[in-house]
């Protein structure tokens, strides 16, 4: 699968339009702009792959300057949610998307095999680990991981149409992926999911019928190291009422769109015929 690459191109054509300024004031001449630095903050990462330790290239600390053009155009939010597997992520950010307007979901890369009522391209792209390989030595995902000896990865090309397109977008990944986001992407937002109790997470996952008994006992003691991640976050929710779980995670949504920052960019006629 190569069309990853359309991504590059496209962020090719706005990066001539940026420019880079250090705490010096230095503009910094990005002869090869493909590599490391993108006008949407998005990093190429290096390292080993599918090592849980995987601690992706951060960003120098540069102040991004947009042209005049660019600062017109509205760009979306990058958001993270995370949870434990029967806390009910999956359900919430279905929901969210049908009532919020204007958000995408990012669909994930796997390994692994596809389940019963699952669709490749809507739930998941199902390829072979080879093919996972040649896409991380081509550096086409954001983030990748192991999770339940499966791996996982965040297309890059998916992500970066998406925000600069002006759509906010939905990433679902376990907090490995999350914590390469961050470092990438400090200005995303993450939402931490958390069941009420072991016991319903345990009910939850028996009723889904996916799982055998020993599946479930190992994704229990998975979801305690999950959950032990939960201060990384920036957001935390617990779902014991759906709808109410829904509506904190809408608002969550919903307060992002309404800072200065994000409102000067949509209002931005409005705002000048104020005070001119």
């Amino acid at each position: 699968m190569a069309t990853w690459s359309r991504s590059t191109r496209i962020l090719d054509g706005f990066a001539s339009a940026w420019c880079v300024e250090t705490e010096k004031s230095n503009i910094l001449r990005q002869s090869n702009r493909d590599e490391l630095y993108r006008p949407d903050g998005l990093s190429k990462q290096t390292g080993s792959p599918y090592s849980r330790d995987h601690k992706p290239q951060a960003l120098p600390t540069h102040r991004i300057i947009r042209n005049r053009e660019l600062s017109r155009m509205k760009r979306g939010t990058l958001f993270v949610v995370s949870a434990p597997s029967g806390a009910g992520k999956t359900s919430l950010v279905r929901e969210l998307r049908a009532r919020v307007a204007g958000f995408t979901v990012s669909v994930s890369h796997t390994t692994r095999a596809q389940r019963p009522g699952e669709q490749h391209g809507q739930d998941y792209f199902f390829i072979e680990r080879a093919e996972f390989e040649r896409m991380v030595a081509d550096s086409a995902f954001l983030e990748y991981a192991r999770v339940f000896d499966n791996y996982y990865g965040t297309a890059r090309e998916t992500v970066a149409t998406a925000l600069a397109e002006g759509k906010d977008v939905m990433l679902e990944i376990d907090w490995q992926g999350a914590r390469q986001i961050k470092a990438q992407i400090p200005a995303c937002l993450s939402i931490f999911v958390l069941p009420p109790s072991r016991q319903t997470l345990a009910q939850r996952l028996h009723g889904r019928g996916q799982d055998d008994s020993e599946t479930i006992a190992r994704r229990m003691r998975d979801a305690i190291s999950e959950m032990s991640h939960y201060a990384e976050y920036d957001y935390l929710i617990v779902n014991d009422d759906f709808e109410t779980a829904l509506e904190e995670m809408c608002s969550i949504v919903i307060a992002s769109r309404l800072k200065t920052e994000r409102q000067a960019e949509t209002l931005g006629r409005l705002i000048h015929s104020l005070l001119e």
